[in-house]
This record gives C-alpha cells, sequence and structure tokens, in this order.
C-alpha cells in the first residue's frame, strides 16, 4: 500500500476516534488542553501564540489562547491564504471582528496586524510519539513550520488532540513538520530529536 492511500485509511479511522473522544470528553478536556498548555509554555518565553478555531470535532484551543493570555502571551488565528500557501496569522484577542475564510475557516478580517507566531497550538487528526501528525491533507501547517523554521527564529509547534487520537505510527514523507510537543487531556508529551 502506497503512503497517500495509508494516510487516506489513518483519516478515516482518526476522523472516527476524534468525533468518539469528542463527545465523550467534550469541554472538560478543552478545560484540561488550556492548563497544560499554560504549564507547557513555563518553559518558553511570552510572545505569540497561535491557535485556530475547531471546526466540527477538533479540540477547542480557545480556553487554552486565553489562559495564555493570561499568562503574558498575545494571541493570533491563522489566515489560509490559498491552496498549497503557508499560512499567515493575524492578532486576535476576544471581539476582534472575525471573517469567512476558505474551507471553512474564519479569521480575523483585512486590517487585523500581521505577526509572526512563536507558539503554534496546531490541530490534528492522530498523532505519534515520535512528533509526527496526521492533518486534513492540504498539507498547511507542514509548508507554515518548514518557512518559520527555516527563518532562523525559534517556533514551538504543539499538536493539540484528544488522547485517543495518537496512533503508533503516523505515515510520513519528507515534507512532513515534526511537532514538538503534543498535549492532550491527559498529557503534556515532549518530543525528543
Amino acid at each position: 500500500m502506497d503512503l497517500l492511500e495509508q494516510k487516506r485509511l489513518l483519516r478515516k479511522e482518526a476522523a472516527v476516534r476524534r468525533t468518539r473522544a469528542h463527545a465523550d470528553q467534550g469541554s472538560a478536556a478543552a478545560t484540561a488542553v488550556a492548563y497544560h498548555a499554560v504549564a507547557l509554555a513555563q518553559v518558553l518565553t511570552p510572545g505569540w501564540a497561535s491557535g485556530y478555531l475547531a471546526m466540527q470535532d477538533e479540540m477547542d484551543v480557545l480556553p487554552a489562547i486565553l489562559a495564555l493570555a493570561a499568562n503574558g502571551w498575545q494571541g493570533c488565528l491563522p489566515v489560509v491564504v490559498g491552496k498549497a500557501q503557508p499560512l499567515r496569522f493575524r492578532a486576535w484577542t476576544p471581539g476582534v471582528k472575525l471573517t469567512n475564510g476558505v474551507f471553512g475557516t474564519r479569521h480575523p478580517a483585512d486590517g487585523a496586524e500581521d505577526v509572526r507566531p512563536d507558539l503554534l497550538l496546531v490541530p490534528l487528526l492522530a498523532f505519534d510519539r515520535t512528533g509526527y501528525r496526521l492533518g486534513w491533507g492540504g498539507g498547511f501547517y507542514d509548508r507554515t513550520l518548514a518557512e518559520l523554521r527555516n527563518s532562523g527564529t525559534p517556533v514551538a509547534a504543539v499538536g493539540v488532540g484528544y488522547s485517543a487520537q495518537e496512533v503508533d505510527a503516523v505515515p510520513r514523507d519528507h515534507y512532513d513538520a515534526r511537532l514538538d510537543w503534543v498535549v492532550t487531556e491527559d498529557d503534556i508529551i515532549k518530543i525528543t530529536p
């Protein structure tokens, strides 16, 4: 079975796992993730922290962004610029006007400050303990992390999901970007090279 087929099958299975975990855990998981995100961020210098607006049954990271903001971080959200393009980021606080983006996303409207995140909370369908994640297949976060890491300024990539989304090994290729941590409702997992 080729890599694309392996990923396709795992996406299907992982989506079912995530749906179940979301139904079972609900907002309690988001609260636990916020606690873990703040604990993890204690080893970092506060700067810009990027979250995302959860779609469907993704882990809700807004409580984490708000908790990070209460601990000296500034919040931002990703903007999908176009197919096969890295994400861009705009400053966000509660009450900032949001606009509809592509693929059902929402982000701060034009005119919001463009920023470079220092910490990214990254959605996922599946993850493994070597730091690889499986997303929906658009490659947005892989391109974004490559661009940010190539800039020479440190960036911390934190996969965020339910513990039920862990798998033994995520199928990967050379372009798949590795995470630095994974945070679930149960744990903070530091990825070691």
